[in-house]
């Protein structure tokens, strides 16, 4: 099941067995804390039935010494009950937060494996929303709601054994009499998934729609859009008021039936208590009575537990949903073929996106090891889409990229990323020191490496920083411009030493002079590796052993600089073009 433009949602069978499977990983505390939450509930019955024992007592006229005994009793199985309860709390607490541990851990592999394409199709504030909301509403079960319930259902269920011991009429009454709150829970329950998934589809799309009007608010302002942007969120944000609005719906339905429905059981038992207490001879004493009727309004409060979390629970439930959805987009695991070298072959490729019409028409291209290849053309003829797909970022409609003769979808991440990276000119600083920065794709290399590498790209800037390479990068810390924040990208390609590297305009922000030295540079250090220039520089393209030309989705032309140059063709009007400005 999943939305349209968003990633899965787990089927709640799935859910389930995810379920299961965080539990059995810790089921010693589990079963503990069902163990101290039964404890507690056996000792919270003594009250009830020893107060009744103190009326049937009393009225046989039983000594003050009796009474003080039965009295005292009460006392020791109350501060049992109390110890219980507080120790089974601590033990869930312990529970809920190593398996909220666990699923943050296992939301983060997951993230991480999901493939590009899937990720830019469903949009940031989808995969935000779940790693934030979704995870702390799981959180907040795990923690809170999940041994609340726990201790609840186990209190309600020794509750209603124990009417039923005390007397089978009385407790056959008291249990008929909750039928009202049975049905309102199962109204409640058959809607609540629908409407709680329904609500978290909109939290995620109003979260993109925030996300992509803050981030592009200057080009909206330029392109004069903000009239139509905010229309957007407008809508996006109408849709969340009426999900919650639905889910509102269900719960005004659910507690006045809840709330009516604990009144029943003890009026009942009362009312039939009494007129069996008015027969000759009577089949139940005044106590029982009594104790009856305690342990059913007793019966409310694990009942209102329940009920109060069961909100909790169904928005949890299809939060935890949407996080295992994850899974669903991950590539299916097996064993990856092995390439047997570094040629990439593209043959007969056709590509579109999302249903649209065709960005790439019937390409071929062989890309020999070790080979530099630049592919150039005018805007929109299917560079960056030619990139993507021999990154692996995309599967093609028609046709094949394969690197070593084996199709660059069969390749787990891992792999593919040892063979092919991929640099744009999109660079991302993450928070933690330039050394932590680099170290994502070297996690081993020394510190002198790290600075051969930082002075292969030209980021000499880094030994002017306060603490050098443990200067803290991002918010509340340096912020590096566009321009560093590529080299330190370029610097981690230096480090993660690709067989085939992929520059899709990876140099842009850098000045002429600039980005000229660190792509020979790069040229240098990545000598004997296939290196593949997305260029809009031709100085690129005139470095290159091989120039690809692309228009309109197809190769037209492929040669050297000079063999292209001579054959007067489109790269020629272009150079010469490039050479006059």
């Amino acid at each position: 099941m999943s939305a349209t433009g968003h990633l899965p949602v787990a089927e709640p069978a799935a859910t389930r067995r995810a379920a299961l499977r965080l539990i059995r990983m810790d089921g010693r505390a589990f079963a503990g804390m069902l163990v101290l939450n039964g404890l507690a509930a056996i000792a919270g019955l003594a009250a009830p039935w020893l107060l009744g024992r103190i009326i049937d007592e009393v009225k046989a006229g039983a000594s003050l010494a009796t009474v003080d005994r039965l009295a005292l009793a009460i006392l020791v199985c109350a501060v049992a009950q109390a110890l219980l309860s507080r120790y089974a709390s601590y033990v869930g607490h312990r529970f809920g937060e190593r398996t909220l541990a666990r699923i943050r851990e296992r939301f983060t592999e997951r993230v991480l494996a999901l493939p590009s394409s899937a990720v830019e199709r469903a949009g940031t504030g989808d995969l935000t929303t779940r790693g934030t909301t979704d995870v702390a509403s799981v959180g907040a079960t795990l923690r809170d709601a999940g041994p609340d319930v726990a201790i609840a259902a186990v209190r309600a269920l020794f509750v209603l054994v124990a009417v039923f011991v005390l007397d089978p009429l009385l407790g056959a009454c008291g249990l008929l009499s909750l039928i009202g709150i049975w049905f309102a829970s199962r109204w409640y329950l058959r809607r609540a998934m629908v409407a709680y998934l329904e609500e978290g589809a909109a939290n995620s799309a109003l979260a993109e729609e925030l996300a992509s009007t803050t981030g592009g608010a200057r080009t909206m302002e330029a392109l004069r859009l903000e009239r139509r942007r905010l229309e957007a969120c407008r809508r996006a944000i109408e849709e969340c008021r009426r999900t919650r609005l639905k889910t509102l719906n269900l719960r005004s339905v659910l507690f006045p039936a809840v709330d009516v429905s604990h009144v029943l059981p003890v009026t009942a038992v009362l009312l039939l208590g009494g007129a069996l207490l008015m027969r000759e001879p009577s089949p139940v004493t005044l106590g029982t009575v009594v104790a009856a009727a305690l342990y059913l309004s007793r019966l409310s409060e694990p009942l209102n537990t329940i009920l109060e979390q069961l909100e909790l629970l169904q928005s949890s439930s299809a939060s935890f949903a949407r996080v295992e959805g994850l899974a669903l987009a991950e590539q299916p695991a097996g064993v990856s073929p092995v390439p047997v070298d570094d040629r990439i072959e593209v043959s007969g490729v056709r590509f579109a996106y999302d249903g649209g019409p065709d960005v790439l028409r019937g390409v071929d291209l062989r890309v020999r090891p070790g080979e530099r290849l630049a592919i150039v053309g005018p805007s929109g003829a299917g560079k960056t889409t030619l990139g993507r797909l021999l990154a692996g970022m995309d599967v093609p409609r028609e046709g094949s990229v394969t690197v070593g003769g084996v199709p660059v979808a069969d390749l787990d991440p891992a792999q593919l990323r040892e063979r092919v990276v991929l640099v744009t000119q999109e660079h991302h600083v993450f928070l933690g020191t330039v050394r932590e920065n680099l170290r994502i794709a070297a996690p081993s290399a020394s510190d002198a490496e790290l600075r051969a590498a930082l002075k292969a790209v030209g980021a000499d800037w880094v030994d002017d920083l306060p603490d050098g390479l443990d200067t803290d990068l991002g918010h509340g810390a340096h912020r590096p411009d566009g321009a560093r924040a590529q080299q330190l990208a370029l610097a981690r390609v230096v480090l993660a030493d690709p067989h085939t590297l992929i520059l899709d305009e990876a140099t842009a922000l850098l000045d002429p002079r600039t980005a000229r030295h660190t792509e020979r540079a790069l040229a240098a250090l990545l000598q004997g590796r296939t290196v593949i220039a997305i260029a809009h520089r031709l100085q690129t393209a005139h470095d290159a052993d091989r120039v690809a030309v692309m228009q309109d989705g197809r190769l037209t032309e492929l040669g050297t600089h000079d063999e292209l140059v001579a054959a007067g063709g489109t790269y020629a009007a272009l150079w010469h073009s490039w050479q006059a400005a």
